[in-house]
């Protein structure tokens, strides 16, 4: 939890959840998670456990089938982000981050205002008059992002948004990403894949079981809040940690996939090392 609120923005207490008419399909089993004011956790375990359905039941598009799911400040805004940018084709960019805006009641110049803003965020103030199709897969997820951002939210939940990018672009928009919620203060929660991105953006990363999803182990990290790239790679406990976050997974990996541990630990590692030449590449779209 963020230290310099005792109070978290998001408790998950003993939470169930099962699917099913009669609730056969159990997939979270006593999840218990503060997320703190201000804090970025992530979430990281195999395939298919129940991770999104963490963030579903942030977002109350869900319910627990037992236990609570509390959000401490019933006024707080939330904005939701999927690995899909999920743009409406026929609205340009500017019109993509408008379309959040238009739902909540804003006048005409709030809504262009803070579209503006949040497109100059995440740089794509010079495209705001493109379509979805003539953007780069990097260039819709930053429009997707600025759809969120452009609601100030206070509660920014993200389901794997980089997890279709292309290594590169996915390192470049981790960085930004990771700028604004340290400028904003925003309260995260993501859900990843992968580790070095769990590593280098969170403060605290949650490692889930195979289904039905337990929390294995919580851990704090040690990186600090001005972390970059170059200096996540290069701290003495960074292998360490990747190593025992890996091996934590193996067994959970491999109860859902037999035989694909192995190779998401090579995939790791080449993450890892193709990380620390890029931040040294030029400009991403």
């Amino acid at each position: 939890m963020a230290q310099d609120d005792p109070q978290p923005l998001v408790t998950f207490e003993r939470v169930c959840k099962s699917f099913g008419r009669r609730a056969e399909e159990s997939v979270l089993v006593d999840v218990d998670l503060d997320v703190g004011r201000g804090e970025l956790v992530a979430i990281i375990g195999p395939s298919g456990c129940g991770k999104s359905t963490v963030l579903n039941l942030v977002a109350g598009l869900t319910d627990v089938t037992s236990g609570s799911v509390r959000v401490a400040d019933p006024e707080v805004r939330s904005a939701y982000v999927f690995q899909n940018p999920r743009l409406l084709p026929w609205r340009d960019v500017q019109a993509n981050v408008e379309f959040s805006l238009e739902q909540i009641g804003l006048s005409r110049k709030d809504i262009r205002d803070r579209a503006d803003e949040a497109l100059d965020l995440v740089h794509l103030g010079q495209h705001k008059d493109k379509y979805p199709h003539e953007l780069s897969g990097g260039m819709q997820q930053r429009a997707a992002l600025a759809r969120g951002l452009a609601l100030d939210p206070g509660l920014l939940l993200l389901d794997e948004p980089f997890g279709a990018l292309d290594a590169l672009t996915r390192g470049y928009l981790q960085e930004e990403l990771l700028g604004i919620v340290r400028r904003f203060q925003t309260t995260t929660l993501l859900v990843t894949h992968d580790i070095d991105e769990a590593l280098l953006l969170a403060d605290r990363l949650a490692v889930m079981s195979s289904r039905p999803a337990r929390i294995r182990q919580i851990f704090e990290l040690p990186f600090g809040p001005d972390r970059a790239l170059d200096k996540v790679v290069a701290h003495p406990e960074f292998l360490p940690l990747r190593t025992e976050i890996r091996e934590l997974l193996r067994p959970e990996v491999e109860a859902t996939d037999p035989g694909s541990a192995s190779t998401d630990a090579s995939q790791a590692t080449a993450a890892g090392t193709r990380r620390g030449s890029r931040a040294r590449a030029g400009t991403a779209q």
